[in-house]
């Protein structure tokens, strides 16, 4: 048991010294995944506008909406992610890259 608990350990304090890319990572990740639906909605959304106007406004919606969901969704994911301890970060990194697994298969 101590062995389980030392590994959890030492991948928990290297995976909090390297936060920051993991969760630019996960966020990276999750803007892939779901990218298309967001996507999809907005237009929607400006499916009236003339197809000169619409393109250059996806563009730019895309370029800046992707850069500041990369930019100031990641800051949160580290503040999410650092409280948990230090037995407990190493598994919720697991889960969740499961979970992004799982939901990048069915898609």
């Amino acid at each position: 048991m101590d062995l389980v608990l030392d590994l959890l350990s030492t991948v928990s304090r290297w995976s909090r010294s390297n936060l920051s890319e993991i969760s630019l990572a996960l966020v990276g990740c999750l803007l892939v995944l779901f990218g298309t639906d967001i996507k999809g909605w907005i237009e929607q959304r400006i499916g009236n506008l003339a197809g000169a106007l619409r393109v250059p406004f996806m563009a730019l919606l895309c370029l800046i909406g992707s850069g500041a969901a990369l930019i100031y969704a990641t800051p949160w994911v580290v503040r999410g992610l650092s409280q948990f301890n230090n037995y407990a970060l190493a598994p919720v990194l697991l889960v969740v890259l499961v979970l992004i697994g799982v939901v990048a298969d069915r898609r």
